[in-house]
């Protein structure tokens, strides 16, 4: 089912937390909400779950208005960050709970359990409390738990924020082989950048209330809308660089002091112009490292080396500007060393240094 947010507005107190916001989520799709603390996901989030009435604006799911619905008419299954199981109640009793309240036959209860057990490799622990089940075993327990409602829409609230790096890892492999399974629609929240784009279909970048792109995580990452969600995407941040560009013989150069770099084939907006100031925005992957010098190169000196195992990330001064960029593990280029560098022309983004929007 597809899930229609149209001029949403919430107001906690005299603060407006959404202000006329709309979201339009596809029918089976996994969409992730994205962005710092206080941007307001979780309220966006939890307005869908009915647990917020909103100020103005509507909600509806699978095409019914559900704006003013009891979080238990919306058929929704949520997931918290904070498991939220019975202490008391074994694994089976807290999955089967919510079906049992609702009126579900013991035997249908008993195949949901079963069937979503087997899913998430829990059938071992039905018997067991939550006390005797490690941070990934309740978490899995919670998600079953919203399974075995069989809704069609999933919300999930920064699930995977309490457990450790290696275990979210495992988790959001197991969470995408489970929306490639159920092809129900998911909606989750998260901080986390790397969550965002290995699970999502799209990504909604939000900040300060507001969605400021909304896209597939390549277009996202590749194409970012503004400054703000280039800096908030990567890892090493993106590399900002301002300077202007420069027409001649219909070529077009963005420079910077001694750095030149052809982009005559950049996407612009609209025709650029002779001068345009404007931010350079380069991933620190897309900056190449060199012990020698070649023809289009720019000399920098490392600052500071950080091992990555497979890789490694140089940090540089060109001129007056702090870059990083991520450099083959093989690279002798020790702390106070000179180095070289190359810019992939066709990976770049250009900003509007006054709008901080794309051009």
């Amino acid at each position: 089912m597809d899930i229609a947010i149209q001029d949403l507005s919430i107001r906690l107190g005299n603060t407006d937390i959404l202000s006329g916001l709309s979201l339009q989520v596809q029918a089976g799709e996994f969409l992730v909400l994205l962005g710092p603390s206080g941007c307001g996901k979780s309220t966006l989030l939890h307005s869908v779950a009915g647990f917020i009435e909103p100020a103005g604006g509507s909600i509806a799911i699978g095409g019914r208005d559900v704006t003013w619905a009891d979080p238990k008419d919306r058929g929704i299954g949520m997931v918290f960050q904070s498991y939220a199981l019975y202490p008391t109640m074994t694994v089976e009793q807290n999955m089967a709970f919510g079906p049992k309240i609702a009126g579900v036959p013991k035997a249908e209860i008993a195949r949901r359990v079963q069937r979503v057990g087997e899913m998430l490799h829990l059938t071992e622990l039905l018997q067991r409390k939550p006390a005797n089940l490690s941070g990934g075993q309740r978490q899995r327990v919670a998600i079953g738990r919203a399974l075995v409602r069989e809704a069609k829409v999933l919300l999930f609230d920064e699930p995977l924020s309490n457990l450790d790096a290696k275990l979210r890892a495992t988790l959001r492999r197991e969470l995408k082989e489970l929306h490639a399974k159920l092809g129900a629609t998911m909606l989750y929240v998260t901080h986390d950048q790397v969550e965002a784009m290995t699970l999502a279909t799209r990504i909604a970048i939000m900040r300060s209330g507001t969605l400021q792109q909304l896209d597939a995580p390549s277009v996202v990452y590749g194409r970012p809308a503004n400054m703000y969600v280039a800096g908030f995407l990567g890892s090493p941040t993106i590399n900002f660089v301002p300077g202007e560009l420069r027409l001649q013989a219909g070529a077009v150069h963005f420079v910077h002091g001694g750095f030149s770099l052809d982009v005559t084939g950049y996407g612009f907006a609209k025709p650029p112009t002779d001068a345009q100031p404007v931010v350079l925005g380069l991933r620190p992957e897309d900056l190449s490292v060199h012990q020698q010098a070649s023809e289009g190169s720019t000399s920098a000196r490392v600052l500071l080396v950080e091992p990555m195992g497979s890789n490694q990330v140089l940090w540089l001064a060109m001129d007056t500007l702090d870059l990083s960029a991520i450099a083959d593990a093989g690279l002798d280029a020790p702390a106070g060393s000179t180095v070289h560098l190359r810019a992939d022309a066709t990976r770049v983004s250009f900003f509007d240094p006054t709008t901080e929007q794309r051009v």
